[in-house]
């Protein structure tokens, strides 16, 4: 970390060291290299350069180092091309190959196919991390299935669920999002081997004076055997078709699925942050022995790392737009208005999603379950909730349910007027001694119905069969 410019908080604060080297500067290098190292080795099985010109530059292909760098960046300098000045000071470092690497090709045919390689390995960081988050998740699903809760719609107490219930919508979400993390990771292509426009022109032109057959016949068996040798040496499949870049699309793609996963995390830290609060206190995330809540309050538990990953998450919700953009606005054969802010928006969305997971998966792990908060908050508004079935079994017993409807709504809103004055709430007692509803079942009767623990439905159950179901998708056997 420099302290006399600044520095993207990405490379020091947010992300892991796994992350930020597949976007470093001396990787993207390496990257560079090795595709150009591809394509010389190719070129050499098809007659066009020596075997000496490529094996001279695979010798010297790891050679990326800050020297090497500070020599592309000054040459850069003067030059004003980055690409080229990367091949430069490889030519230097390369007395037999230097003068035939980036033959045929255009910077694109280079980069697109190096940045592809990164965009799959990250992909693959991004998936192992949702992975490891998806079996804590599944974890504290199983732990509390059983254990109810109150239910919030509109931000109102509503009916029982389960924590183990609740949790799991959030693992749901997150199954989806490893199935498009799949489908994209798994679809990710190069550019190819295809020249300034995408016709391979330059290298049939390359090959043409060593062939005597048509150009039709050419253009399958080198042009097509040549990016097929190469793209093979890289472990990469290339689009059918492009133009100087592979479609900007796939990286609109890739954005989407990352910015998927953000409100995935988001929805879920929003939550805690609302279930944090005092006035709910039932789910809190771990909080350190010797950690600062605030420079003025002491007393400040504040939910910074949930707020961290909404903050991270609202980054990463903007950038699909960005990538929409460059895919929409790259006219005709290609235009360069994409070219800087990929720079940015790659490697960060990567980094924020790298640091959101890592952040949410502590969370999970460590999180904090006031299961007392919770039976204090089931007891002020669960008898609310169960006046459903009271009603369901009055009416049963013989009332007339519109009747009764109207004498329990009664006593319901004059007891939530005394819990809104912070009064203990009467409702149970008060329908239980209302001889209109005694008349249909006993005291005893209606305040067990009352209890609204057990008023959970099969929550527990469908809990327990998607944690079990996670946990078998991500590969942990018959759990």
């Amino acid at each position: 970390m420099t302290i006399e410019t600044f520095a993207s908080p990405f490379s020091h604060r947010y992300g892991s060291e796994a992350m930020r080297a597949i976007w470093s500067e001396r990787y993207k290098r390496l990257l560079w290299r090795r595709v150009w190292v591809a394509l010389a080795e190719a070129q050499c099985e098809l007659g066009i350069v020596s075997r000496a010109q490529a094996e001279d530059l695979r010798a010297h292909m790891e050679e990326v180092t800050e020297a090497s760098i500070a020599r592309a960046l000054e040459i850069e300098r003067e030059i004003h091309h980055d690409l080229m000045a990367e091949v430069r000071a490889y030519a230097e470092q390369c007395p037999v190959g230097g003068g035939i690497i980036h033959l045929g090709a255009t910077s694109m045919d280079i980069e697109d196919n190096a940045d592809a390689l990164r965009l799959r390995e990250a992909m693959c960081l991004v998936h192992a991390s949702l992975v490891k988050l998806i079996r804590a998740l599944a974890g504290k699903v199983l732990q509390y299935a059983d254990l109810p809760a109150m239910a919030f719609t509109h931000l109102q107490p509503a009916e029982p669920t389960t924590v183990g219930y609740r949790l799991a919508q959030y693992l749901q979400d997150l199954l989806m999002d490893l199935n498009e993390v799949e489908r994209v990771r798994d679809d990710i292509k190069g550019k190819g081997f295809k020249g300034a426009v995408g016709t391979s022109a330059s290298y049939l032109e390359l090959s043409e004076s060593n062939a005597q057959s048509p150009i039709s016949d050419l253009q399958s068996s080198i042009s097509k055997s040549l990016e097929q040798r190469a793209l093979a040496k890289l472990g990469l499949v290339a689009f059918p078709v492009a133009t100087q870049t592979y479609p900007r699309k796939q990286d609109w793609r890739v954005m989407n699925t990352l910015a998927g996963i953000a409100q995935s995390l988001y929805k879920f830290a929003f939550d805690l942050r609302i279930l944090q609060s005092p006035p709910i206190g039932e789910w809190s995330e771990p909080f350190g022995a010797k950690q600062v809540g605030s420079s003025a309050m002491p007393f400040k538990r504040n939910p910074i790392n949930a707020e961290k990953i909404g903050s991270l998450g609202r980054l990463i919700a903007a950038l699909p737009r960005v990538a929409w953009d460059n895919a929409a606005h790259s006219l005709l054969e290609r235009t360069l208005d994409d070219s800087a802010n990929r720079r940015a928006m790659l490697p960060e969305a990567f980094l924020a999603m790298d640091e959101m997971l890592a952040v949410a998966t502590r969370i999970i792990q460590d999180l904090r379950v006031n299961e007392a908060q919770i039976a204090h908050t089931m007891r002020i508004y669960g008898p609310f909730a169960a006046t459903e079935r009271l009603l369901m079994a009055v009416t049963k017993a013989g009332a007339n349910r519109q009747e009764m409807h109207e004498r329990i709504r009664e006593h319901a809103l004059a007891a939530w007027a005394k819990v809104s004055a912070g009064e203990p709430n009467p409702l149970v007692a008060s329908l239980c001694a209302d001889a209109q509803i005694t008349h249909y079942i006993s005291p005893e009767a209606a305040r067990a119905l009352l209890d609204a623990s057990d008023y959970v439905g099969d929550a527990p159950q469908r809990a327990r069969d998607l944690a079990r179901s996670a946990l078998r998708r991500i590969g942990d056997g018959d759990a």
